[in-house]
């Protein structure tokens, strides 16, 4: 990543003499955490490495605003262990959620960008009592996610999973009716993909993402999810309930959305990328 990219600020001018060419993945904060110094740093960096390999669009134009010139910049997308998704045991739905419950999942770090406060409190309110949301992991933002499901009184259906384990994340992207990924704009903390759209997809589980950042580089619109304008509430919920009604369209976006993701964001793939970006750089 860039940051652990930082010791080049001290060699890289001796080995670029040497003949060496120098490479790095950025990922999104890396590049963008606001911190002066940290940011005097990347720009530093970014007039001494040779090639970057961003893991989407947006992350390699935070680049390039930094000072990087264009042609180094080899936008190489992350990728999933199709693997990593086999041979688990997975139920298809927990006892205490009802037959007909239409599930939400949503997975990842609790911070503000990604819109779950938002989501809990602009968008479930709105949508028929058979929707669930289904919440895993931890972070800062967990005690204001439980303080929004107080105050929209959804206790019965919003419910906060915690950390779960590897095999209970396979169950509940298996379990799902559709992903949610509801980010919203934070200065100096962009989405620069997004890998748990992947997991999900990889399980067969399409996306309803927000139209931002890196999340556009994973979704291909109607083949494995769709995009809504971020912080726009009514487009969130149209699309919602436009799925809960076409049960058909849904069990074949899940066929569409597990195929497009096991067959473009593999690692032998994503590999290859970043090789033909390093050989195009060579003396």
């Amino acid at each position: 990543s860039m940051t652990t990219a930082f010791p080049l600020l001290i060699s890289g001018r001796l080995l670029k003499r040497r003949g060496i060419r120098l490479a790095a993945i950025a990922h999104g904060l890396d590049v963008t955490e606001p911190n002066p110094v940290y940011q005097m740093a990347v720009r530093r960096l970014c007039g001494i490495l040779d090639v970057v390999m961003p893991v989407s669009r947006a992350t390699g134009d935070e680049l390039v605003a930094r000072g990087l010139p264009r042609e180094r910049v080899h936008v190489v997308p992350n990728a999933v262990d199709v693997g990593r998704f086999q041979g688990l045991a997975a139920s298809r739905r927990e006892p205490a959620v009802p037959d007909d419950a239409f599930v939400l999942v949503a997975v990842g770090r609790q911070v503000r960008r990604k819109g779950f406060v938002w989501f809990i409190e602009n968008v479930m309110p709105k949508l028929p009592d058979r929707v669930v949301l289904w919440l895993a992991g931890d972070g800062p933002e967990r005690q204001n996610i439980e303080a929004a499901i107080t105050r929209t009184r959804l206790q019965r259906r919003v419910r906060c999973l915690g950390q779960i384990s590897e095999e209970r994340l396979v169950e509940l992207y298996r379990a799902g009716t559709l992903f949610v990924m509801p980010n919203i704009v934070v200065p100096g903390d962009m989405e620069g993909f997004g890998i748990v759209m992947l997991e999900a997809g990889a399980c067969g589980l399409p996306t309803l993402a927000a139209d931002l950042e890196g999340i556009r580089d994973v979704i291909d619109e109607g083949v494995n999810g769709w995009l809504a304008p971020s912080g726009d509430s009514s487009a969130f919920c149209a699309r919602i309930e436009s799925l809960l009604g076409d049960p058909d369209s849904l069990r074949a976006a899940s066929e569409r959305t597990a195929e497009y993701v096991t067959s473009t964001f593999r690692w032998d793939r994503t590999a290859e990328r970043y090789l033909e970006a390093i050989r195009s750089h060579r003396r």
